[in-house]
């Protein structure tokens, strides 16, 4: 079991900079990939950063790339997502994510995560 908790969500002009954080409890997370989602109203959550268990590759979307940065603390047990700069296009609920026992293939497959934290609301102003 792990549990998810997101932070760091906000208002942020087009062009800022913002940092969203996970904090994980259980006893799993170690064994854990993770992964950052997001999603609008309407439509289906998409696939925006994953990291592997220790941290040794990286993944994202392109529309994301060169502009977020995915990092993971296993001691600490957080997985933040640092974000610049920022487009309205941006805006949406992120969710921490967390898989286990998977390849990396399935890391950017929601329904491959088998735990997800409640979502926080980033919206970016144009």
């Amino acid at each position: 079991q792990v549990q998810l908790v997101e932070s760091g969500g906000g208002l942020v002009q087009a062009g800022g900079s913002l940092r969203l954080s996970c904090a994980a409890s259980g006893r799993t997370f170690e064994r854990s990939a993770m992964g950052w989602f997001r999603q609008t109203p309407g439509k289906e959550r998409e696939f925006v950063a994953a990291i592997t268990w220790n941290g040794d590759s990286t993944y994202y979307a392109g529309s994301v790339e060169g502009r977020f940065t995915i990092a993971r603390d296993n001691r600490q047990a957080t997985v933040d997502l640092q974000m610049s700069s920022l487009k309205a296009e941006d805006t949406a609920v992120y969710y921490c994510a967390a898989q286990i026992g998977r390849t990396a293939s399935a890391m950017r497959r929601m329904r491959e995560y088998d735990y997800w934290g409640q979502g926080t609301q980033v919206t970016v102003s144009s």
